[in-house]
């Protein structure tokens, strides 16, 4: 090969090389960041070319897919009582993304998975249109609605559990918003997203996962449980060591109780069931910030969940003074928790003291409806002993049922039913509307049973007429009552 020809050759040859270097840089080396680079609307226009896969509640797909005008993007999504269902299934957009389980499980619904390359092989011999998989989750539709309907017109979140597995069976937030306003990429679209992110009610915020409010009173159910297992109190209906009026350590201010109540001296179940704050204040400062903290991270607090979406982290406060612990065991001053933290602190009393993870996927499925995927109950802790748990139950049945209780609204007929209120202060100086809760379970014989909290920010009550008992308790009650009758 003469001169010339050969610095050609190896010309040519750097240049392929150059090109091979190259796409492998792009293939591999850069794959992800142009997938999910913003410019970049292949990935969305292959998500959109085939109908997605569905969420799926008791057997029945409560998303879907239409057919579209575009040229790039074949389908949008669609969903079934979506501002009912979004705290749920996030939402879904040609041109917003995903959140929520439609983020998170996106590789199956979108049928992108790598789980699903024997489907698709299967689809490319037999010509079949590719489909996304289906995610199957582990709510309860009846009690789900239960929720969504009680707290219309509030600002307010609520969330059921099987405290036996774990399962999430309601989990709901108001207001709420519609996904399929959004879906697809035309002018409305862009108008209705807009006005959600300028709307200054938040309805897009998910309150069941995402907004920790200060506890109030139903905190005591913790403050109870760290008496029991720290041995600070072992006999609930034995009068404990409890001053009225409590003077707060370090201060001249007394631990003020709602109202002329028995709380001087009272019993444990006395103290839950009239929520004597003097008695839990008291009570929280003698077991200590050490031990509470302790107690309060066994329920999960001070920790981020997985359901698989993230909930925000429940807090109790640490490395704090007395007069604060005495506040915080209370549910005020710097603890905070999300609904979802409520009804885990509940099912767990439920569940004999045993703390089983929350989740709400029960299974992912391929388009063949083969499960490719299925989640075990697994335990989280055990905040209290079976024992412990028991004494716990019946003070929460006394809430409910004594004629001095504040849960009376949550009886149920024919179901065992144990209850805390809360009405939780906030704002600087106690100025803004109170916070109402609600953490409860439920049983009949031969069920297992159902744990709910629900907490309701009802800017438009009367202050006086804001209480746990009055705005919370009937919701919880619907809900508990939406299960027991399911499972019949």
């Amino acid at each position: 090969m003469n001169k010339p020809l050969r610095r050609i050759a190896i010309f040519c040859g750097i240049l392929v090389l150059a090109l091979l270097v190259r796409e492998n840089w792009l293939g591999y080396v850069k794959a992800d960041d142009l997938n999910t680079n913003a410019f970049n609307k292949r990935p969305a226009i292959e998500r959109y070319s085939h109908p997605p896969g569905n969420i799926v509640v008791d057997g029945k797909p409560i998303t879907g897919a239409v057919k579209t005008d575009s040229p790039y993007y074949k389908y949008k999504q669609t969903w079934k009582n979506g501002a009912m269902w979004a705290p749920v299934t996030g939402y879904g957009s040609q041109v917003y993304g995903s959140t929520q389980l439609e983020n998170i499980d996106d590789g199956i619904l979108s049928g992108t998975d790598p789980r699903l390359f024997f489907d698709h092989t299967v689809s490319m011999f037999t010509g079949k249109q590719q489909k996304g998989g289906d995610v199957v989750t582990t709510l309860n539709a009846d009690a789900q609605k239960a929720a969504y309907d009680g707290l219309k017109g509030k600002k307010g979140a609520a969330v059921a559990i099987d405290p036996s597995t774990g399962k999430i069976l309601a989990m709901a937030s108001t207001p709420s918003y519609d996904p399929s306003t959004f879906a697809a990429g035309s002018t409305s679209d862009e108008k209705a997203w807009k006005s959600l992110h300028g709307d200054k009610d938040e309805p897009m915020l998910n309150r069941a996962l995402r907004q920790t409010y200060p506890p109030g009173s139903t905190f005591k159910l913790v403050t109870s449980a760290a008496a029991l297992e720290t041995g600070k109190v072992s006999d609930i209906d034995a009068k404990t060591d409890s001053p009225l009026p409590y003077i707060m350590p370090g201060t001249t201010r007394p631990l003020k109780n709602e109202g002329n109540l028995p709380c001087k001296d009272a019993t444990l179940r006395l103290a839950l069931t009239v929520s004597c704050n003097s008695v839990f204040g008291h009570l929280g400062v003698q077991i200590g910030d050490d031990a509470m903290v302790k107690e309060a991270k066994k329920f999960g607090f001070n920790a981020e969940q997985f359901v698989p979406v993230r909930s925000a982290a429940s807090e109790f406060p640490t490395n704090i003074n007395k007069s604060q612990v005495a506040l915080s065991s209370i549910g005020q001053f710097d603890t905070r928790a999300t609904p979802l933290q409520m009804a885990m602190v509940a099912s767990a009393i439920a569940n004999d003291g045993k703390l089983m993870k929350p989740y709400m996927v029960d299974e992912l499925r391929s388009p063949g409806l083969d499960v490719i995927d299925k989640t075990q109950p697994k335990q989280m802790s055990q905040p209290l002993t079976p024992e412990n748990a028991q004494k716990l139950q019946s003070m929460m049945e006394s809430v409910v049922n004594d004629p001095q209780g504040t849960g009376h609204n949550a009886k149920i007929g024919g179901a065992t039913v144990g209850g805390k209120t809360g009405t939780a202060q906030h704002g600087e100086n106690n100025s803004g509307l109170p916070y109402a809760w609600f953490v409860s379970y439920a049983k009949v014989h031969n069920s297992s049973p159902v744990a709910v909290a629900v907490v309701v920010e009802d800017g438009n009550a009367n202050r006086d007429d804001i209480s746990g008992g009055g705005l919370a308790a009937p919701i919880a009650k619907d809900v508990m009552k939406a299960v027991i009758n399911s499972e019949k």
